[in-house]
């Protein structure tokens, strides 16, 4: 796989798991927000980091992690993340799958095949809104039977949706949770600035305007929760 990060531990990327993160290079969204543009637009063509070198290490930390998240960038575009997949389970660890859909086929085969633990998609924002958002031509339609792939799956997954003052309104998210009515779990992350965006001149909400947008949220996915707010 192309593999341009690797943090050794964390507390946050995987529910109530210790584990490490694998950053994968490319995506095929072009969203404005995105915080690690440095995965999508200008990757560094040097200092790859070996599919070895983190295997290696996992084996040393197998006792201490529990899992591995595999991010992006879009892993699904890497033609080898299956295998990748199998490596990691071959060690007894779990996966965290970091996902925009984009591939169902392959999000089925992981997890008809067992190969992944947990998987959290984003759900960029509404049909209508998505292709904008996205910063592409068009709505991608794998995305909507990535969501019915995990709807009707018994894996662990969660859905969320990272809100921007200049993409995102009550009537997007009222419309998105619409769609996605019937999820187990969905978040509303606030934006922050991560000083590697795609585009300039996005902001986030304030706490209350969070909280507006929750009240929205619950009125059809009743367990919605906020993240980053607070």
């Amino acid at each position: 796989m192309l593999i341009k990060g690797f943090q050794k531990t964390t507390l946050l990327d995987y529910p109530s798991k210790v584990a490490a993160t694998v950053f994968t290079g490319g995506c095929n969204f072009r969203c404005p927000f995105c915080h690690n543009a440095s995965l999508v637009t200008h990757i560094d063509n040097e200092n790859d980091i070996s599919e070895n070198e983190i295997l290696e290490y996992l084996k040393k930390r197998k006792g201490i992690l529990d899992g591995i998240c595999i991010t992006g960038g879009e892993p699904t575009l890497q033609p080898d993340l299956k295998d990748f997949c199998k490596k990691v389970k071959e060690i007894g660890l779990l996966i965290k799958l970091d996902t925009n859909g984009t591939r169902p086929e392959l999000l089925s085969e992981l997890i008809n095949e067992k190969l992944i633990d947990y998987v959290a998609m984003d759900i960029k924002n509404s049909k209508e809104a998505y292709a904008q958002t996205c910063g592409i031509p068009e709505f991608p339609h794998g995305v909507e039977e990535s969501i019915y792939i995990l709807i009707n799956s018994d894996i662990p997954y969660e859905f969320r949706t990272t809100v921007v003052r200049e993409l995102h309104s009550k009537d997007n998210i009222a419309s998105l949770c619409q769609w996605i009515k019937g999820a187990k779990k969905y978040y509303l992350q606030r934006f922050t600035d991560s000083g590697d965006l795609i585009s300039e001149g996005l902001s986030s909400l304030s706490d209350e305007e969070m909280e507006e947008l929750l009240e929205v949220a619950r009125e059809y996915i009743p367990s919605a929760e906020l993240r980053g707010v607070g």
